[in-house]
């Protein structure tokens, strides 16, 4: 079928931001646990107390992400083609504004942790299907990270795109998965100027 809509993760996707994922998990001492799922376990006032310290890391690296090369170009073509666009992003609400308004970005739906939806959950990619009434053959998830693949399947998504440097050593993680894996946005572009 036909490409009718694209469903977009945030960092790491669109942006750079310098998030380290290990330091954070650390810090936070989630056991194994996702990050989010971890702090809403908790009681208080712990669970303030590791809010606040995530939301310093996500603070930072808002600060200093910046724009993934191809970005503005990727957009243009899917409005070109009439695609439709949603971002979800595991971030919080303010966040996700900060970096839309700062690189001038517009979706049809954006969705953050603030709405109760978080990845892997299939939860906010069903809420966009829903939202479009498109069937999930007609969409596509666009991530960087296992979380992204995981909340695709999950919803019976089964055009996945990742975008993950050849160089990085964990894109081994990806394997098996029927994601397709690209080393940026420009190749991502390529291969859903094929799609349309």
């Amino acid at each position: 079928m036909k490409l009718r809509g694209l469903i977009f993760d945030m960092d790491g996707t669109i942006v750079d931001a310098p998030y380290d994922w290990p330091r954070i998990k650390g810090d936070l001492n989630t056991g194994g646990q996702t990050i989010l799922a971890h702090l809403e376990s908790l009681s208080e006032p712990e669970r303030s107390r590791k809010w606040s310290v995530l939301e310093g890391y996500e603070k930072t690296a808002t600060e200093n992400a910046v724009l993934k090369p191809g970005v503005p170009q990727l957009m243009e073509l899917l409005a070109r083609h009439g695609i439709r666009i949603a971002l979800v992003s595991n971030n919080s609400r303010k966040n996700v504004h900060l970096l839309l308004s700062r690189f001038h970005l517009e979706f049809d739906i954006v969705l953050s942790r603030e709405d109760g939806l978080w990845k892997p959950s299939a939860g906010p990619f069903l809420h966009v299907l829903r939202e479009w009434d498109m069937p999930r053959a007609e969409c596509g998830v666009v991530g960087d990270a296992i979380f992204d693949v995981q909340a695709a399947q999950a919803a019976g998504i089964h055009r996945i795109l990742v975008i993950h440097s050849s160089a990085d050593r964990d894109r081994a993680r990806f394997d098996g998965t029927g994601a397709e894996v690209f080393d940026s946005i420009p190749a991502l572009q390529d291969r859903i100027s094929r799609l349309l």
